[in-house]
């Protein structure tokens, strides 16, 4: 089996098991961890009428907030067959219907292309094992001048972590060290949940690279933790200081050129 093919395959089965942990979590209009939300981003406008394309649809909470905002078409993709059954219940307990298929993001599905005006991941995008072939196939998905828009964990965020608590007695307890190199972009195995899942943290350079090997304009990137968060004075949160410091997430806006 490919390094590739058993990293989706842990991937699936930590999902399968544990869809309903994560029900309704990191979707729009939150684009992640103490970030700035579509509220206040307001990356996808008015998408009446539009089709939309979620990659990593999990829940499908996201698709639900566009079709609340009369957006003309659903598709919804996931890995996992456990976050699928979940969307199609959620979405018909609230009206709604989309065309939803189980499979990996990096795969050849059955998608129509040159077909959607907006393809978007919220914290799903991170996952793929085929960054570059991932991105072309959603620049396939898109009409010309359609637009992509995703959000993953920050870079710096798995970089860097607060000062060890055996440290705080040396008052230095609002500073952050780096535990990682920023260079490091080999796979690591991560313990959740009695479970594992396998990740990669890619340099911001590395996703702005693939977005235009595929062919796509970068509108917009946005690295801002939430104004309540900056304004927040919970000096004994170590995740609210991380995020008073530095963006715990980062959003992409594109453009499909051509």
């Amino acid at each position: 089996m490919r390094k590739e093919d058993h990293i989706i395959q842990v991937n699936q089965t930590y999902w399968n098991a544990n869809a309903d942990s994560w029900f309704g979590a990191t979707a729009l209009p939150m684009y992640g961890v103490k970030f700035a939300t579509e509220d206040e981003l307001h990356l996808f406008g008015d998408v009446s009428g539009k089709k939309m394309l979620d990659i990593c649809c999990g829940s499908s909470h996201s698709l639900k907030y566009h079709a609340d905002r009369n957006a003309g078409e659903l598709w919804g993709v996931d890995l996992s067959q456990k976050q699928i059954e979940n969307a199609r219940a959620y979405l018909e307990r609230n009206g709604y219907r989309a065309n939803l298929i189980c499979g990996a993001m990096e795969s050849e599905l059955n998608i129509p292309k040159n077909y959607f005006d907006y393809v978007y991941s919220i914290y799903g995008i991170g996952w793929t094992t085929d960054l570059e072939g991932t991105f072309q196939k959603i620049a396939s998905y898109l009409k010309k001048d359609g637009i992509f828009i995703f959000s993953w964990h920050h870079t710096l965020n798995y970089c860097v972590s607060s000062v060890p608590s055996e440290q705080k007695e040396q008052k230095v307890q609002n500073q952050l060290i780096f535990q990682k190199s920023y260079f490091d972009e080999s796979y690591f195995s991560h313990p959740l949940d009695g479970s594992e899942i396998v990740l990669c943290n890619r340099k911001i350079s590395t996703y702005v690279n693939a977005l235009a090997k595929a062919g796509f304009c970068i509108e917009q990137m946005i690295e801002q933790t939430d104004r309540e968060t900056i304004g927040s004075s919970a000096d004994n949160d170590p995740k609210i200081r991380k995020a008073q410091m530095l963006p715990l997430s980062l959003c992409f806006k594109a453009r499909k050129l051509s």
